[in-house]
């Protein structure tokens, strides 16, 4: 029986994935479950696996190819199956990055070849892998050398290099058989910086350089586009006195010593959360003529990563603990900047909060994901001067700042909406009840 592998769609946003790296070669067997490829989406590096057993017959996208999602890349089959009428069906793959594959010392995706003639079970090559067993998600194996001037290296490794415009075979490896990891690019990268620190640009060098976009920026600039077009913003600012919040923080902190430590990001997460119940019509989002009012909050937290940003989603946020909040924004922005996020981790929220303080940023206005129909901007706090009860005191003080959608919010709506915030962020004990 034989079995298409198609390009997966792992993400409402998904509209075409990239092969990374394939690690099993044409006429390898493989069982259901095995690793076959690695894929970038434009959120994370993801494993794609078999879902049948048989031969890997026909590979029909190479390495750094980029496909639409559900076109065929391989076909699984046993050796006597004809799949002649499966490969000459498929599309011919057409973006293929072939300057960058050369960039980290990779051989050029060849394009798709005629159908061969199949070797028997007997003739079939055992698997010629440098190391036999797949890594865990993200940290893939690399395929044993197929041909000259191929240099064994993770899939982060060779991002790296291809994004510094660095030749993998200057890289001296430390991982497995000199397999390159990111810690090898890594220390070559500081040693270059260190060799032509304080040098002289070269007369006649260009004084600037185009760099392709990476796979999650090209998301980013195209759902921003969707988003800033169509959609009118509006956007309110209140000023909150964050010092009871700060207390809260601290109190709690020092009860356990091994417990997790809560984040001022992590009061803000329960207490938008709680005014969201409070104010359902801003947990919602337009929707082909209507409102979507979702029953509950799950709220995505915006983590800077290398190249671009991405979401993770806490959910059901106005049922959770602080602890438990805590605890779970950490995994999530841990494996977020690692690309290891499951889809199901950055999709079906309905709120985000985008918090640059940690920046020294006062104020700023964050852009509506088109899946929402509110955004919450987080700036910095600060000490400043405040009048309380005829006297001059310092208080800690923060900006938040919401961007809505003024077809389903008003702006009445929205001004209540960060009331209630700054009302319960000055009450918090709300937040442990």
């Amino acid at each position: 029986m034989s079995f298409q592998v198609i390009m997966p769609k792992l993400s409402d946003a998904m509209v075409e994935g990239k092969v990374l790296q394939w690690l099993k070669n044409e006429g390898d067997r493989v069982q259901g479950g095995d690793v076959l490829a690695s894929i970038e989406t434009d959120k994370a590096e993801i494993e794609l696996e078999a879902f049948g057993s048989g031969v890997l017959r026909k590979i029909l996208a190479g390495e750094g190819q980029t496909v639409p999602v559900g076109q065929l890349i391989a076909v699984i089959a046993e050796p006597d199956e004809d799949i002649a009428g499966l490969v000459s069906a498929a599309p011919v793959p057409s973006k293929v990055e072939a300057p960058a594959a050369a960039a980290v010392g990779a051989p050029a995706a060849a394009p798709p070849k005629a159908e061969a003639p199949v070797p028997s079970k007997a003739e079939v090559p055992a698997p010629s892998r440098a190391e036999g067993k797949a890594a865990a998600p993200g940290v893939l194996a690399a395929p044993a050398p197929l041909e000259a001037g191929w240099v064994p290296a993770s899939p982060i490794a060779r991002r790296m290099a291809r994004d510094g415009g660095i030749d993998l075979a200057q890289v001296k490896g430390s991982g497995p058989g000199g397999r390159i990891l990111e810690r090898d690019v890594e220390a070559f990268l500081a040693t270059q910086a260190q060799r032509l620190a304080g040098a002289e640009v070269p007369a006649g060098e260009r004084e600037f350089e185009d760099k392709e976009l990476s796979t999650i920026r090209k998301t980013i600039a195209t759902r921003m586009t969707q988003s800033k077009a169509p959609i009118p913003h509006f956007t309110v600012t209140v000023e909150v006195d964050m010092g009871a919040a700060l207390e809260l923080r601290k109190s709690l902190n020092a009860i356990e010593a091994q417990a997790e430590k809560l984040s001022l990001n992590d009061i803000i997460v329960k207490a938008t959360a709680l005014a969201l119940q409070r104010h359902p019509a801003v947990n919602a989002v337009y929707n082909k003529g209507q409102v979507r009012l979702f029953k509950r909050a799950h709220i995505g937290i915006a983590v800077a990563i290398e190249d671009g940003l991405i979401v993770p989603v806490i959910r059901d946020c106005d049922r959770k603990s602080l602890g438990e909040i805590a605890r779970e924004a950490r995994s999530l922005i841990e494996r977020a900047r690692g690309k290891k996020l499951r889809p199901e981790e950055y999709s079906g929220g309905t709120f985000a909060i985008s918090n640059l303080g940690m920046y020294d940023v006062v104020e700023f206005t964050a852009v509506i994901d088109p899946a929402h129909g509110a955004i919450l901007a987080v700036g910095a706090i600060e000490e400043k001067p405040v009048v309380m009860s005829g006297q001059v005191v310092v208080r800690q003080r923060m900006r938040l700042t919401g961007a809505f959608d003024h077809r389903i919010i008003d702006g009445a709506m929205g001004a209540r909406f960060l009331q209630e915030l700054k009302k319960i962020l000055e009450n918090p004990v709300q937040l442990l009840l």
